[in-house]
């Protein structure tokens, strides 16, 4: 059963706070159908399905994006910098000026964040 094969894919929406998520299973692919808060969580969640050998030929999935306001939110970790965040979501590490930007509610210095902080992800 692909439901089963799948799981770790479904779990993932769920912690992703991937809503209304619908799975049917029909003439041998697993179709899959939701709305993720962000950008950013759709990525991931096509990320896992792509981690699966075969999911070509196995799984259909129509995610919609809720706020296309920003890429996503980011809860900072032990060892982030604005940098380092900037090189993982957006592949250039200079682009940390954008992430400062739109957080300036919450960050007042480019060298100072704090783990636990979530940070609002501008699109690129």
């Amino acid at each position: 059963m692909l439901q089963d094969k799948y799981r770790p894919i479904l779990d993932l929406a769920n912690q992703l706070h991937i809503r209304d998520v619908n799975t049917q299973e029909s003439n041998g692919k697993l179709n899959i159908k939701g709305t993720a808060p962000y950008q950013l969580d759709k990525n991931q969640l096509w990320d896992r399905i792509k981690s699966f050998n075969g999911w070509e030929n196995e799984v259909t999935a129509d995610i919609t994006v809720e706020h296309n306001d920003l890429l996503g939110k980011y809860k900072v970790q032990s060892g982030d910098t604005l940098s380092k965040v900037a090189q993982r979501f957006y592949g250039d590490s200079s682009k940390y000026r954008q992430i400062f930007d739109a957080n300036k509610d919450v960050l007042k210095d480019p060298n100072k964040i704090n783990v636990g902080q979530e940070l609002k992800l501008p699109n690129p």
